[in-house]
């Protein structure tokens, strides 16, 4: 009898431990998964527009702001570690202005202010969030819990004609600078709005900034800039150069994308393209012809929105353009669709030259991503997909970390 009651309780016990294995061993959701490999990786986002936030006295990036609300912007500090992002680019966006000292000088300062105040936030908010200006930085502080602020330039407008204010920038903490924005200026030509229908590449001053800008460290970024530019800028360069903030062509046709040649080129010069989450640049939506005439007429009355400097203006610019979104709706970009773009990269020059620069703030957004808190679905994507932890880890930092690290090695500094 005793023997029996001791089988019956090794019997009890085998099932309750096969039952614990069993619990064990159940699967991970697409989302536990996604979280999961979050908390191993470094995740980064190479440009967004949130600099400018900064400066605002009704806004603080320390506040979870509601993701449905426009003033809430598209970044905070409590949404990006809802979304699982690590590291974030500032950008010091300055618009495209008038080629005269006094203007540059405006520009000059408009930036620095931005950078100013992205210096600012790292000091209010040093329990969460640090500035970095190498990856070791964002390792470190991703080990010590903490987010990581990067700073890059949007538009060499603000160097002017004087190739000194690189490295006032680069001493400010700016590690990329994007050579041109939405026109040209004085380092070369834009994919869009050029003052000359020639396409003029980079201009001699420009190939002084690309070898000033190889010498300290600075990463060169040709987001926004021309073909010839582009082939230009790779012509000039000692370092791997990034587009951080574009997508493929080949899923979207539009100027502000790199066609497939320029992916190869850029493999070939061992830099990355970081996908752009800006619906113009990531689907072509149907043509809806009153929504066409309006924006027409809306850019006709105040030029483009992003450009205007008079808040109260850019305002009442911004409410007419949401009143003509209501009124038409477009089709909206998918986080599917935004993959798609990544699939191409990775079938056309493969896996180490693609990452993430969601253009948060400056216009990025796509449905199922829509603000900093749904980054994490790009990774369920991703694993849906049948892309590989370690394919995930270079889209999401390793590619873009591995031409940060080759760009401070070939500087020397």
């Amino acid at each position: 009898m005793k023997n029996l009651r001791i089988r019956a309780l090794f019997g009890v016990g085998a099932v309750l431990a096969l039952s614990a294995c069993t619990v064990a061993k159940t699967p991970l959701t697409v989302e536990e998964k996604a979280r999961e490999l979050h908390q191993r990786i470094l995740t980064v986002d190479t440009h967004c527009d949130t600099a400018f936030s900064l400066l605002r006295t009704d806004w603080k990036i320390g506040d979870r702001h509601d993701p449905a609300l426009r003033s809430s912007g598209k970044i905070d500090l409590p949404r990006m570690k809802e979304g699982g992002l690590d590291a974030e680019f500032f950008a010091a966006f300055v618009g495209q202005g008038p080629l005269t000292p006094e203007a540059y000088v405006k520009a000059k300062d408009s930036a620095l202010r931005a950078v100013a105040a992205v210096h600012k936030m790292t000091q209010d908010y040093a329990s969460l969030i640090g500035l970095a200006v190498d990856p070791s930085g964002a390792r470190r502080l991703k080990k010590e819990g903490k987010l990581t602020a990067f700073i890059g330039l949007e538009n060499g407008y603000p160097i002017g004609r004087d190739l000194a204010l690189v490295k006032l920038f680069y001493d400010n903490d700016v590690r990329y600078i994007t050579l041109c924005h939405s026109s040209d200026n004085d380092i070369c030509d834009s994919s869009t709005d050029r003052r000359n229908p020639e396409d003029k590449g980079l201009s001699d001053f420009g190939r002084q900034v690309v070898a000033e800008c190889n010498r300290l460290g600075m990463i060169v970024d040709i987001s926004h800039a021309s073909e010839k530019s582009f082939y230009d800028v790779l012509a000039a360069s000692k370092a791997p150069i990034i587009a951080s903030h574009s997508s493929a062509r080949a899923v979207c046709d539009n100027p502000r994308n790199l066609t497939d040649d320029q992916l190869r080129a850029l493999a070939r010069n061992g830099g990355v393209i970081q996908i752009c989450f800006l619906g113009a640049y990531v689907k072509t939506p149907p043509v809806v012809p009153e929504r066409e005439k309006a924006m027409k007429e809306l850019e006709a009355k105040y030029g483009p929105v992003r450009e205007i400097r008079d808040d109260a203006v850019r305002t009442k610019a911004m409410a007419e353009r949401d009143a003509i979104n209501k009124q038409f709706p477009q089709a909206r970009a998918t986080v599917q669709d935004l993959v798609d773009h990544i699939d191409h990269v990775r079938k056309v020059v493969g896996i180490d030259y693609v990452g993430i620069g969601t253009d948060f703030d400056g216009g990025g957004g796509v449905v199922g991503c829509d603000d900093v808190s749904g980054m994490i679905h790009v990774t369920e994507e991703l694993i849906r997909r049948g892309y590989t932890d370690r394919e995930i880890e270079k889209i999401w930092g390793g590619n873009f970390f591995r031409v940060f690290d080759k760009v401070i090695a070939l500087s020397g500094r």
